[in-house]
């Protein structure tokens, strides 16, 4: 019994340590948030979720970096879009950001003069 126990254990912990952590990815392009709430990452893959007014937001939201006035384009009072790079976690299925870890504000002409994105958002 104590075998199958001390067999059962080492076992189990192979699993957990097998599970591999989520990746963090740096992920660039347009950053939108067009509403209070609503954010949403523009890059070479399509449009990712961050947060839904009233619903699913992001971990780690506090850490998108802020850009400055001349680098935002304001499209909805003080809501538009910037340019960035975010270090993050993503669930592919649901196309949205699991977690936000870092990033960074670009010029707005990076994401302009981007092949893989669209001149804008």
């Amino acid at each position: 019994m104590k075998k199958n126990l001390l067999i059962s254990v080492i076992i189990s912990s192979l699993f957990i340590v097998a599970l591999p952590a989520k990746a963090v990815e740096s992920r660039c392009g347009w950053l939108l948030v067009p509403t209070p709430g609503n954010r949403y990452l523009i890059d070479k893959d399509g449009t990712w979720t961050i947060g839904a007014q009233g619903g699913y937001q992001a971990k780690g939201i506090e850490n998108i970096p802020h850009s400055d006035g001349k680098e935002v384009v304001r499209t909805n009072g003080n809501y538009g879009y910037t340019c960035a790079c975010l270090n993050v976690t993503v669930n592919t299925n649901s196309r949205r950001i699991s977690e936000i870890r870092g990033g960074e504000s670009l010029p707005l002409s990076t994401c302009r003069e981007d092949p893989n994105l669209p001149k804008s958002p």
